[in-house]
């Protein structure tokens, strides 16, 4: 069942339980609207476009990417360039992310979400607001990253489902 409060989780800091339990609401609702699609539906594509699992595959090489850079400080190396496609998207991520089954989608989501869950209870709310820099100078902070990583999903939600949406239009056409 989803929960529609914001309340600090336990075995959490406060600040960190708040944000773990937006993080999970966000998946929630994600894993509720994607649960039941269908090969096809996970598959379809328009020219150019992404399809419902590249977008999911998304979502897990966008948490993943958020924790090497929020927990060990550091960019991908060469051998997790596995999560390229899924980041970049386009031609690769189009010809990497078809005839996978909706629960290789999932399990990659919770598997990823399980890491970070480690990784958050290891913190405090004082690492949330450790400040730090891009090479560029542009200041930033633990916190703005993880509220980036649910900004990203959220975005990539709705637009799963304006392809359900669309999909189910054209069905009844």
């Amino acid at each position: 069942m989803i929960s529609y409060q914001v309340q600090s989780e336990k075995g959490f800091s406060e600040k960190i339980g708040e944000l773990v339990c937006m993080l999970e609401h966000v998946r929630a609702v994600t894993i509720q609207e994607v649960a039941d699609l269908t090969q096809e539906e996970l598959d379809e594509c328009e020219t150019g476009g992404n399809s419902i699992g590249m977008l999911l595959s998304h979502m897990a090489a966008i948490e993943f990417v958020h924790q090497i850079i929020s927990f060990e400080n550091r960019d991908l190396t060469a051998d997790e360039e596995e999560w390229g496609a899924a980041l970049e998207l386009g031609d690769k991520a189009r010809a990497k992310f078809h005839s996978i089954p909706v629960d290789d989608y999932l399990d990659l989501l919770e598997t990823t979400r399980d890491m970070t869950l480690e990784y958050l209870k290891e913190k405090d709310d004082d690492w949330l607001f450790e400040e730090r820099s891009w090479p560029n100078g542009v200041k930033y902070n633990p916190y703005y990253l993880w509220f980036h990583v649910m900004e990203d999903e959220i975005s990539h939600r709705g637009q799963i489902r304006a392809m359900i949406r669309s999909k189910k239009q054209k069905i009844k056409l």
